[in-house]
């Protein structure tokens, strides 16, 4: 399939700083380049803003030995050169100074205003202290606060952006893994987002930047492998340039022609995709034209046509059918006067600005911080970004979150177009259903789809719908709903999220009951006394953590699995014990540690535990997560009970206050831990219930020789089985070899550990 990309140019940077060298050749840039766009000579704002942020960033060095300045003033000219307000290139200068400097959101609106201060504060990290090294658990939390500042001024992310595209350019000073992980997140995250921005200045480069770190050789071979041929290509290019300038001109059609190499990454793409080497790839460039006006675009392709075969099928109307990120062109593949494939894109001076800019192009800015926002007609464009708040209120579980948001910003891609009986275009990922398109129209349809007509014929609802489709949703009142073998079909992240929110919503009423049932039980088997925490004060601290208007929705949570229990049992015992404790200092909780440790370091240890390096600690292990040997853990100082032994996934962990964080201490299993020694594991096991489930599952155990601590059991009214399993094993690998044999049992869905 042709690689009708857009992004095809422009291998070249927004902007290099390779000559320049100090902060105030960069300043002048920076406000050379501001003064070349903007309608008032008053730079007052913007100087303030350097110079604050020059004194708050005065005694930091980059890991390149830079002063740090360098790098506010490059994401600040980035921000320059797609012609941004000056509020943005003040919060460009400013964005680090909250999470590395000493001074506040508050500083920052008395200073510059409330409008800087929000654009700051929406790219500023959270703090790494309370993830305890959760890289994961940190990025989602992240992403999560960026995207709700997103919603309320879309400027915060192409901030974000430029800080990214910066950092890229400087990753050489980061050592390999760290230079792996950016890039990989780079690519999964940042650059899909630029393109659903329509940024294509800024996503060609970290598209590139990221492959020449995670494809390090891949990406220096083929720079010289065209690098070699680049005389010859450029002679070809040339030549198209010159045919198709002159023939233009002599129709009376007024353009701007000239050509490109393709960036290196939609190479790699095209050589992954195709299984292809560089000389079995032969449209690596392509040729622009650039015209006054729509009716010029599609005068432009007929004298096109005419002077070189087109490629049938190669063919794409993307003025007509604009893609979702706003980009327009007509883009069309022919045959040269050699036989050599070349791409031509044909658009208006506007479509290009658009198509370079994204949505900053249509960015409205005044000499006055109002509240500004794209116009509705932009906002329009940003419909995936409200998808994205809407399963941040639904999915308070972060894993869940970033695959969905992954998945949804990478299948933007590849896309269909389909259309409804009354002529509305539908936008939909390669691949897609009927019933993504059922969702894509509205939840009602897809809730009482039962079947569907393509181009007037009826089609199975797993049918792949084609570019061009017509396609008619058949819906019935009598439905009873989506059916769970529908996510296993379903395409679209729109789709999937809707329809497990209809289940939630269904099933309330179960779902409250079992959540209620798994709260009282935590509580039960920790020893946590439950009528202490219900209170409405305790009940509010959980509802605004996770978006909830009452405690029956929390319960809800619960028992679909939105929430674990521990995460809410621990969240109100945390409040309540700081209304009912006093308050440690942290002299006072490191000495009350040491004193703890002191009383109980001639007792042997337990297990082939290291604890901060002292072997003679009393420890137990945690019944909230069950640790096993090849588990990562934590320790934690307890009052007078020695040191007890976490996972570090264990949401009890996860979820601890300031305060109890202090009390956390390096823990570690010796590298040979005692022979024969068994430790507790707790699983969940969800299945299809069937007569004779728990009779196999039993039968595994008594093979394998392995005890049964204990086994509790519910279904419930979709004939889903819950059964929780306790069992004694000696290391994960142990663990991992039992579940394994588990998930080959019929009707077995799914397994997980408990994690508090």
């Amino acid at each position: 399939m042709a690689d009708h990309d857009e992004n095809v140019f422009d291998n070249s940077r927004l902007y290099s700083v390779q000559d320049y060298t100090t902060p105030e050749m960069l300043y002048k840039d920076l406000i050379d380049r501001v003064r070349k766009y903007h309608p008032s000579d008053d730079i007052s704002l913007i100087e303030k803003g350097y110079h604050t942020a020059e004194e708050a960033h005065k005694d930091q060095v980059r890991k390149s030995g830079e002063p740090y300045i360098i790098h506010p003033l490059c994401t600040a000219i980035v921000l320059a050169d797609l012609e941004l307000d000056k509020e943005t290139i003040v919060a460009g200068l400013l964005h680090d100074v909250v999470e590395d400097t000493v001074m506040t959101v508050d500083d920052l609106k008395r200073e510059f205003g409330e409008d800087v201060a929000h654009l700051v504060d929406g790219v500023t990290k959270l703090s790494k202290l309370k993830y305890q090294g959760n890289k994961a658990e940190f990025q989602a939390d992240n992403l999560r606060k960026m995207f709700l500042a997103m919603a309320k001024d879309i400027r915060v992310i192409i901030i974000k952006l430029a800080d990214r595209l910066h950092n890229m350019r400087t990753l050489q000073y980061q050592p390999e893994e760290k230079q792996r992980e950016i890039a990989r997140e780079t690519l999964d995250i940042y650059s899909p987002i630029a393109q659903r921005l329509g940024i294509s200045k800024i996503k060609i480069e970290l598209d590139d930047l990221s492959l020449k770190y995670l494809k390090p050789d891949f990406y220096h071979d083929l720079k010289n492998q065209i690098a070699q041929r680049k005389s010859e290509r450029e002679a070809f290019v040339a030549q198209i340039v010159d045919e198709v300038s002159r023939n233009l001109k002599e129709t009376g059609i007024e353009a701007e022609v000239n050509g490109r190499v393709k960036h290196f990454f939609s190479i790699y793409k095209k050589m992954v995709n195709q299984h292809k080497t560089l000389d079995q790839i032969y449209d690596l460039f392509a040729v622009r034209i650039i015209v006054n006006s729509v009716k010029d675009c599609y005068a432009a392709l007929g004298v096109i046509h005419e002077m070189y075969k087109p490629i049938p099928g190669r063919f794409k109307d993307y003025i007509a059918m604009p893609k979702a990120n706003m980009y327009q062109s007509l883009h069309t593949t022919l045959i040269g006067r050699n036989g050599t494939p070349f791409e031509i894109q044909i658009r208006t001076f506007d479509m290009h600005r658009t198509a370079e800019f994204g949505i900053a192009a249509h960015w409205k800015y005044k000499e006055t911080s109002d509240g500004r926002h794209p116009d509705e007609h932009e906002e329009e464009k940003l419909s995936w970004l409200r998808q994205i708040l809407e399963w941040q209120k639904n999915l308070s579980d972060n894993k869940e979150f970033m695959d969905l948001l992954k998945s949804d910003l990478n299948l933007f891609s590849d896309y269909v177009y389909a259309f409804t009986p009354t002529g509305d275009v539908k936008n939909l990922p390669a691949g897609s259903t009927p019933i993504d398109f059922a969702y894509s129209i509205h939840s009602a349809v897809g809730n009482k789809m039962v079947g569907a007509r393509v181009n007037g014929k009826l089609v199975n609802i797993d049918y792949a719908i084609q570019n061009g489709d017509r396609v008619e949703i058949i819906t019935s009142q009598n439905s009873r709903g989506p059916s769970r073998d529908w996510l296993k079909i379903v395409r679209s992240t729109q789709a999937r999220s809707k329809i497990n929110q209809w289940f939630k919503n269904e099933l309330k009423e179960d779902n409250i009951l079992r959540g209620k049932e798994a709260f009282a039980f935590y509580c039960k088997s920790h020893g946590i006394h439950q009528e202490n925490l219900m209170k409405p004060e305790y009940e509010e601290v959980v509802m605004r953590k996770y978006g909830f208007r009452d405690f029956d929705s929390v319960y809800a949570a619960i028992g679909h699995g939105g929430l674990k229990e521990g995460q809410v049992v621990n969240r109100m015992r945390e409040a309540y014990e700081t209304d009912h404790r006093r308050k440690l200092t942290d002299a006072e909780a490191l000495a009350e540690m040491d004193e703890s440790v002191k009383k109980t370091s001639n007792v042997r240890n337990r297990g082939g535990i290291i604890v901060k390096g002292i072997t003679d600690v009393s420890v137990h292990f945690s019944k909230c997560c069950g640790p096993l040997p090849g588990d990562e853990i934590v320790g934690y100082v307890t009052r007078g009970r020695g040191v007890s032994i976490h996972r570090t996934d264990c949401v009890n962990i996860m979820n601890m206050s300031e305060e109890d964080r202090r009390r956390l201490i390096e823990a570690e299993w010796q590298k040979s831990e005692k022979a024969g020694e068994e430790y507790l594991a707790e699983i969940y096991i969800y299945a299809a219930n069937r007569n004779g489930l728990l009779v196999d599952i039993s039968r595994l155990f008594t093979e394998g020789n392995i005890g049964i601590v204990g086994v509790n059991s519910r279904v419930n009214k979709q004939h889903i089985a819950t059964i929780s399993v306790s069992f004694n094993v000696h290391n994960t690998d142990e663990l991992n070899g039992i579940i394994g044999k588990l998930r080959a049992i019929q009707g077995v869905m799914d397994i997980e550990r408990t994690t508090g």
